[in-house]
This record gives C-alpha cells, sequence and structure tokens, in this order.
C-alpha cells in the first residue's frame, strides 16, 4: 500500500488563487476626441469645472455648449497653455 505525499497530491479545489494584488492597469491607445461614440453629447460637469480653472489661469474665454470631444481637446490646449497636467518626467 502506498501512501500519498504532499508532492504527488491533487491541488485543492477550495484554495483560491491570490487575488490581494492588484494587476497593473491596463492602459488602451488613446483615441482621438473626435472619434469618441458620445464625443457629441455635452461636456460634463467635472469637464466644465476644469475647462473653468484652466481658463481662468490662461486668461481665455469658454466657449458655450462645449460637446464633450470639444471640452477634452480644450483641456489639453489650457493644460499645454497654462504648464498643468503634462506629462511627467522622469527623475
Amino acid at each position: 500500500m502506498t501512501q500519498s505525499t504532499p508532492d504527488d497530491a491533487a491541488p485543492d479545489p477550495k484554495v483560491q488563487p491570490d487575488t490581494t494584488t492588484p494587476a497593473a492597469p491596463q492602459r488602451s491607445p488613446e483615441k482621438d476626441p473626435s472619434d469618441w461614440a458620445t464625443g457629441g453629447e455635452p461636456a460634463t460637469g467635472p469637464q466644465l469645472s476644469y475647462v473653468s480653472t484652466l481658463a481662468q489661469e490662461a486668461g481665455v474665454d469658454v466657449p458655450e455648449n462645449l460637446t464633450k470631444a470639444d471640452a477634452s481637446k480644450l483641456i489639453d490646449e489650457l493644460q499645454e497653455k497654462t504648464g498643468r497636467g503634462g506629462q511627467p518626467t522622469g527623475g
């Protein structure tokens, strides 16, 4: 009669894999806002708030009736103009 050892034992089906370590976030390639399915919808509250803050710093007026796509493009332009929100630099 042979005895089973831990090395040849079947895995315990009740043991779950370790899910405590978060996976690295997956970044998808940036899509041009003009190509967004919802780009023609009105800008969101957070977008309008941020555009307003950036526009005030840049000394420019915020156009009325911004779409999500237009707001995104304007945010990019104003970030560049104000020096906010740029790509992080290594150091």
